[in-house]
């Protein structure tokens, strides 16, 4: 209840002094750290003492068989993927990036000056060139 501006307590004494109420600015901060530090803890806890009694002591046959879609798999595991498909990635990105830098023009382009107008022109020639390079080179073309 808030009489002028002031907490009224109804479970303190009147005399008690309220400087005294104050809590050790320090508090709060321990509370803090102490979340901070149990929060991430105690899943890893629970998940080392459910691992620790709930676990087989040993794998078996079972548990390290191959096992992929209920199919058994065929050759490696791992791939080697032309570089052609690592420079398509980067050009996607770059034309993304474009699209990140675009849309702020977009948005702002009735009240841009003359000179924004051409800034982000020469920007976008500045990235054709670059998607007319890439596809000359032949970057683009899957069917090598």
């Amino acid at each position: 209840m808030f009489i002028r501006g002031k907490i009224l307590l109804l479970f303190l004494p009147t005399n008690t002094n309220q400087t005294s109420m104050t809590p050790d600015p320090y508090f709060f901060l321990i509370i803090f750290v102490g979340v901070a530090l149990v929060f991430p803890l105690a899943p890893l806890a629970l998940a080392w003492m459910w691992r620790r009694f709930f676990q087989p002591p040993k794998p078996g046959i079972l548990k390290n068989a191959t096992y992929e879609c209920g199919v058994e798999s065929l050759g490696e595991a791992q791939v080697q993927f032309q570089s052609q498909y690592y420079l398509y990635c980067i050009i996607f990105l770059v034309f993304d990036v474009e699209a990140v830098f675009l849309v702020p023009f977009a948005v702002a382009f009735t009240a841009l000056p003359v000179g924004a107008f051409v800034a982000i022109l020469v920007f976008l020639l500045l990235l054709l060139e670059g998607l007319v390079w890439a596809w000359g080179k032949g970057c683009l073309d899957w069917a090598r």
